[in-house]
């Protein structure tokens, strides 16, 4: 009777857990949709400049694109601004998409060495990307979730500055990207250029004053396994080993 009480309990927990993750939002990764990332240490800067040669065509007599990008913590730490200029963008092949990748340049220039986009949720490329539900994209997938570059429409230069949740600047999860690179592609996927991330600056003793600091990328590549669709697998992993306990007893 005790057993059967207990068994009512468990169940109706796990019933209402599974309800709870039942939402309009659909879960596209395999460790859950990205989280919002809240302890980004604030004042420190990473930018990723772009090589004079381009790795798709060294040759190409209009050189490589040129600009960067940079990223900062909000001052809460939550959300990381990127500002990104890029120019002398190729006269055809759009639209452009730019992508934050797992590992860095090697030191021979090769972009395809940079691997997959950051990606610690496990979701990959498809389906694609939908900007109004940015939980639910590659935390690397800067593009999809903030817009493809269409020079026919900006001409030449690329200008945007936009706050993104999901990548970090805080080392040891996931979701950083400070030994990292960003990618530019064509349209149809093939690698234009790309260049490693480089802690530019940070701020010293709450002065407000910059340390200039140059931070060589590593080969690392953590996996963040933190997402809410781990802990909630988790939990009712725990719960079912608990009904189950229940039987015997």
């Amino acid at each position: 009777m005790r057993s059967a009480t207990i068994l009512s309990a468990l169940t109706a927990t796990l019933l209402g857990l599974v309800r709870a993750q039942s939402t309009d939002v659909p879960v596209t990764g395999i460790l859950g949709n990205a989280s919002i990332v809240e302890n980004n240490p604030p004042g420190i800067i990473y930018t990723a400049t772009f090589p004079t040669t381009q790795f798709f065509n060294p040759k190409d007599p209009r050189g490589n694109v040129k600009g960067s990008i940079s990223a900062v913590a909000n001052s809460n730490g939550i959300g990381v601004a990127f500002s990104v200029d890029f120019s002398n963008l190729p006269t055809s092949g759009g639209p452009f998409v730019y992508h934050l990748h797992a590992f860095p340049v090697s030191a021979d220039g090769n972009c395809t060495n940079t691997q997959a986009h950051l990606d610690p949720y496990e979701r990959g490329e498809t389906p694609a990307c939908d900007s109004t539900l940015p939980q639910t994209c590659q935390v690397g997938d800067l593009s999809g979730k903030h817009g493809k570059i269409n020079t026919t429409q900006v001409g030449d230069h690329y200008i945007a500055n936009y706050v993104d949740n999901y990548p970090s600047t805080f080392p040891g999860i996931g979701s950083f990207f400070g030994n990292r690179s960003l990618v530019i592609h064509f349209a149809n996927k093939t690698r234009i250029t790309c260049a490693n991330f480089t802690m530019a600056s940070r701020s010293v003793g709450g002065t407000g004053q910059n340390a200039t600091y140059t931070a060589s990328p590593t080969t690392s590549a953590p996996a963040q396994f933190t997402g809410d669709g781990t802990r909630n697998a988790v939990s009712m992993l725990t719960l079912l080993a608990i009904t189950g306990l229940a039987f015997l007893w």
